[in-house]
This record gives C-alpha cells, sequence and structure tokens, in this order.
C-alpha cells in the first residue's frame, strides 16, 4: 500500500484558499436572497397614513337652518356632508359603511338644492339640522359630544368623504331619494310600503347583517290606558294583541286587526313611538308590553347593513348598488354647474 503523504503539496492549499474567498461571499447572502426580496417588496394590503389635513372641495355652499340655536349656518356642501356623516353614522363603523353614508347624504342635499319645496324654511335656509332632512352637527358640536376622541373620529370622517368627494347617487339620471334608517327586521321595504311613493330604487331587500346590531331587538312597557288612549281601542284579557292581517313586502306588519279595528303598523309605530313597524303586543294585567325588531322605517339604506356588510369586504358601491336597485354613482359635476347657475 503506498503511504498517505502526511502534509498537503502547497499549490493544492493555494487553490483551495482561494476557491474560499470567491466562493464566501455567495454562500453567506443566498440563504437569505429571498428574504431580501421579499422584505424590500411593499405590503400590498398597508394603508398610508398622513398628519397631512384633508382638504375638501366644493363648488356650491349649503345654508343650514340651526334649530336649537335658531340661526343659519353656511358652509361649502362638501363640509356639510361631513357634519352629516358625522352626526347619523358611528365614527367607528367600516370606512365603506362611512363613504356609503357620505352618498346618500350627498346626494340628499344635492336634490333637495335642484329641488327646494320645503317653504317652512326660514328665509335664507336650503335645509335644516333636524331629522326630518337630515341631523348635521359642525365641528363645535362635534368637539362637544366626543371630547378627546374628536381628533381620530373627524379625521376617520372627512377621509370618508374625501373619498367619495363629489360623487352621487342616480338613478335614470337624476339624484335619488336616498333614504336610510339604523337597522331592518332582516329585510328592507318597498317604499310603497311606509309611504304613498312606490321608487324602482326602493325596493324590499335582505339585510341578515342587521340580527347582530345592538338596536335589531326592543321592548317597551305602556298602561293599558295610554294604549287604549292612543290607538282608541278596548283592551282585553292577557296574552297576545292583535291579528296580523297583511305584512309588507319586507315581513314587517302592513295591516293589525285590533278588537275588530283595523290599523296600520305605521300608524301604531308612530302613535306608541315605537323603533320599529315589526313588533308584537302582549297584554299582562295592568301593562301592555311591545316587542320590536329593526330601528327605523326600513326604506332604503340599513346602516348596520351597510356596516355588516363593509365587514365582510364589500366597498361602499356594492353596499350602494345593494340598497338601492338599479342606481350608479355619478359625478356631481353637470348638478352643482346647474346651481351655481341658478344664483
Amino acid at each position: 500500500m503506498k503511504p498517505i503523504p502526511s502534509k498537503m503539496p502547497f499549490y493544492l492549499l493555494i487553490i483551495g484558499l482561494l476557491a474560499l474567498i470567491i466562493l464566501l461571499p455567495t454562500m453567506i447572502v443566498m440563504p437569505f436572497g429571498n428574504e431580501t426580496k421579499q422584505m424590500n417588496q411593499p405590503v400590498q394590503s398597508d394603508r398610508v397614513t398622513t398628519d397631512a389635513p384633508i382638504v375638501l372641495n366644493s363648488d356650491v355652499d349649503v345654508s343650514v337652518y340651526k334649530t336649537a340655536a335658531k340661526t343659519i349656518e353656511t358652509l361649502p356642501l362638501e363640509d356639510y356632508v361631513k357634519g352629516v356623516v358625522a352626526a347619523e353614522m358611528p365614527a367607528d363603523f367600516e370606512m365603506e359603511a362611512l363613504k356609503a353614508q357620505a352618498l346618500t347624504a350627498r346626494t340628499y342635499i344635492i336634490k333637495m338644492l335642484l329641488n327646494p319645496t320645503d317653504m317652512n324654511l326660514p328665509e335664507g335656509a336650503d335645509i335644516t339640522d333636524a331629522i326630518i332632512h337630515q341631523v348635521y352637527k359642525n365641528d363645535a358640536d362635534l368637539q362637544n359630544i366626543w371630547g378627546k376622541d374628536y381628533d381620530w373620529k373627524i379625521k376617520k370622517i372627512t377621509q370618508a368623504v374625501k373619498e367619495t368627494e363629489g360623487k352621487i347617487i342616480t338613478y335614470d339620471g337624476k339624484p335619488i331619494e336616498a333614504l336610510f334608517f339604523s337597522t331592518s327586521n332582516g329585510q328592507t321595504q318597498n317604499s310603497e310600503d311606509y309611504w304613498s311613493s312606490a321608487f324602482p330604487y326602493l325596493r324590499s331587500v335582505d339585510s341578515p347583517w342587521d340580527k347582530d346590531s345592538p338596536k335589531y331587538f326592543f321592548q317597551q312597557a305602556f298602561s293599558v290606558g295610554e294604549v287604549e288612549s292612543k290607538l282608541d281601542v278596548k283592551l282585553s284579557g292577557d296574552g297576545q294583541i292583535g291579528k296580523i292581517v297583511k305584512r309588507t313586502s319586507g315581513n314587517y306588519i302592513d295591516v293589525i286587526d285590533i278588537n275588530g279595528k283595523k290599523l296600520s303598523g305605521k300608524d301604531i309605530r308612530v302613535s306608541l313611538n315605537l323603533k320599529s313597524s315589526d313588533f308584537t303586543i302582549l297584554k299582562k294585567k295592568d301593562q301592555v308590553i311591545v316587542q320590536t325588531r329593526g330601528y327605523g322605517h326600513g326604506v332604503g339604506m340599513s346602516q348596520y347593513g351597510a356596516n355588516g356588510m363593509a365587514q365582510e369586504g364589500k366597498d361602499y358601491t356594492k353596499i350602494v348598488q345593494h340598497y338601492y336597485n338599479g342606481v350608479e354613482i355619478t359625478d356631481t359635476k353637470a348638478y352643482t354647474t346647474k346651481l351655481t347657475a341658478q344664483k
């Protein structure tokens, strides 16, 4: 057997060292190459935030009658929309729901400005700040209501308004009656189920998200005398009161018979100031218990439904098109140009 040399030849040692010097950087970098590439790629879900103020641009102004102060406040249209969204929808709702609310608020005021019909408004006012139109709060109101939460809430709502700026909801080229309410009973109603007018875009649709709303179920107690007086009926015996004669398209009460007197669900809701016209009436001795499902008239966009859709990943266009049948989202320029020309 040939003996193994005790020492490596010098030239082989030199070649090995040179190879190590050349390959070492590659060996160090290779295991981390893919990770470095991934780290340098932006994450698509990240949202760019900025502390810069959000500027809203408006072509026309709105004059709001402040009912409590009995004064008129004139401000740019988009700032008015911001004040409506802040007053009408919780700021902790999803951004896409807030954007849908901004569209309804802007559509409502554009329609009113184009077709002024309320002759009871004070001279110089376009709209009130009350629930008869749209609830509106200015910055001073909101600072007082929100306190330390004002900054983040107003920033979020302003962003929602900005991202829908200059857009309204139209049907057949005209701004719609952009009705909305808090919570349905699981379905919305056709407009003629609650009011006299039938609109093709205000059709009953499913709204299953509402059952998770904290306002879905409510119970109110009345004295027997109060109910008899307000409904002009006579109640006798304990148990469920009234026989439902007819329900609406959205499964709200249309007509109910109470001891031979037929009443509409809407009339009972108004007379007893109920949360909804989907209700059950129970008499227990000297008390009447009314249980309601839903909160509001049930026509148009459900706010809690909109938030539920947004939580499932639907954007504001999908939300609007779900609650308003066959509508389009349209630029306001043609309408604001007409309003500017009128002035």
